[in-house]
């Protein structure tokens, strides 16, 4: 896929471009210094070694165990990071929705899988006609079936997909599983593909291994709808290490997508690396600058950014380090307790902090991180702006 080029101006929060604009690629070229006056904070930056080790560590752990990898573009939807994935030998991209597929496809990517029911008929009709465009998606009911047997053109190909009481979507038996899919090869347009489940949301092993070997079971029994070799898809960013030990023989298409950036938060402690080390490690890449703006108590300092520049969803940002022209304190003992919409709490313990002074943070759960960046700048080890990720939400 080509990347386009894309332009930096006053609508990209963290750039300080009062005046005029820059094309991404002056970036590339000039290099500059996070700290050098081009940019204000707060400051979502990616660091590009951290990324790229993502990336490669995941297409090597795919290519070990055997199976395709299609990660989750909706964590990041930034072009730069989606080409660098498929570089690396990933299968297609994942989606959520036909919005982020007609995204992808206007990007150039040539398959994508849409992990997610679509009904809408608009949506459909193009999904099964777009030209160069390999796209998947899933269905869970007949009624689902129906709406997309009903495009006048073109085809569709489809995962059915098994679900677990109390989740989200997917037929809740096997019975009804095997209904869905005869649906599926009786409709005209429509090529059964596949099964697919998700256990993201599943609390334990024991549950999810319970739920992959019913997924398994499912293929066992829709052998006769099946083509010769079925893709069989599951795997988010906390459980895949499951995913792979239990669905073995199948051809698995792994969908995992925070991996990219992985956080110093809620997948730091879900990684599957931590229960197979051997095989990681994942390494958190983004990293968000904020300026002290008041301390206005004993223990208190309030932090210039807020629920509109980080994640809160799943855990709250960490303190990784303090800047100051001087002697910089230790972060031990800082935590963040609360966020507003542009402030954040910090109890500083014993550490005295003053206005002025720059925190990095790590932060917690990055699908709800990227979304609120229109333009991310790519440092290198050392702090010097690299590239710029562009992303499309």
């Amino acid at each position: 896929m080509d990347v386009p080029e894309t332009t930096v101006d006053w609508r990209s929060k963290g750039f300080w471009l009062p005046d005029g604009e820059r094309p991404a690629s002056w970036y590339a070229a000039d290099r500059p210094g996070l700290f050098e006056g081009g940019f204000t904070w707060p400051l979502l930056t990616l660091r590009q070694s951290a990324a790229l080790h993502n990336i490669e560590l995941m297409a090597a752990y795919s290519r070990r165990h055997d199976i395709e990898f299609a990660p989750h573009a909706k964590t990041t939807m930034a072009p730069g990071l989606i080409a660098a994935q498929l570089s690396a030998g990933a299968w297609g991209m994942t989606v959520a929705t036909p919005n982020q597929a007609l995204v992808l496809h206007r990007l150039g990517v040539p398959r994508v899988f849409i992990a997610n029911e679509v009904l809408d008929p608009v949506a459909l009709r193009w999904l099964a006609t777009a030209p160069d465009f390999e796209v998947y998606l899933q269905v869970d009911s007949l009624a689902g079936v129906a709406a997309a047997a009903a495009v006048p053109a073109g085809r569709l190909r489809v995962f059915v997909e098994l679900g677990h009481a109390g989740g989200r979507t997917g037929a809740r038996s096997l019975d009804e599983l095997h209904a869905v899919a005869s649906a599926v090869n009786g409709a005209p347009r429509l090529s059964l593909a596949g099964v697919t489940g998700y256990e993201g949301q599943l609390p334990d092993v024991a549950s999810v291994d319970a739920f992959l070997d019913l997924l398994a079971a499912g293929v066992t029994r829709l052998k006769d709808l099946l083509p010769a070799e079925p893709l069989v898809s599951a795997g988010g960013s906390a459980w895949f290490d499951r995913v792979v030990a239990r669905l073995s023989g199948l051809r698995v298409l792994l969908r995992s997508g925070a991996s990219v950036s992985h956080d110093d938060g809620f997948y730091r402690e879900r990684t599957p690396f931590r229960r197979v080390p051997g095989e990681g490690p994942l390494t958190a890449a983004l990293e968000l600058w904020a300026q002290v703006i008041s301390t206005p108590e004993p223990g208190l300092a309030i932090v210039g950014m807020g629920k509109r520049d980080a994640p809160f969803d799943e855990g709250l940002p960490v303190v990784y380090e303090v800047r100051r022209a001087g002697p910089s304190p230790s972060p031990d003992g800082m935590t963040v307790t609360r966020m507003n919409d542009h402030h954040t709490y910090l109890a500083t313990g014993s550490s005295p902090l003053t206005p002025g002074d720059l925190i990095r943070f790590g932060i917690s759960h990055p699908c709800t991180a990227f979304d609120k960046w229109r333009d991310i700048p790519v440092v290198d080890d050392d702090h010097r702006v690299v590239d710029v990720l562009h992303t499309y939400f």
